[in-house]
């Protein structure tokens, strides 16, 4: 199990942007949480298996492509902290 940490920067707030990425996680094995950040970004964490993560995480950025004008994305070993995929408010 791995997990990545992906920052999202472009008109990601304000425009649904979090509810659609759950609706993206909802086709993958995938659990974790995706949230607004004070400095304007969105933090996506997301865990699952290598595969599975890349295919998300691509998913999201086709989906959303006309919002995101820059990702970062750093990976770690997965904790199994996550039941499922949210948005935290």
């Amino acid at each position: 199990m791995k997990r990545i940490t992906a920052h999202f920067t472009g008109t990601v707030q304000g425009v649904g942007f979090r509810y659609s990425t759950c609706r993206v996680a909802e086709r993958f094995s995938v659990t974790g949480v995706v949230k607004n950040l004070p400095d304007g970004r969105v933090e996506m964490v997301a865990e699952g298996q290598g595969a599975e993560l890349s295919a998300f995480l691509e998913a999201v950025k086709e989906e959303l492509a006309g919002f995101i004008r820059g990702t970062e994305v750093a990976e770690a070993p997965g904790t199994g902290a996550y039941l499922r995929f949210s948005v935290a408010l």
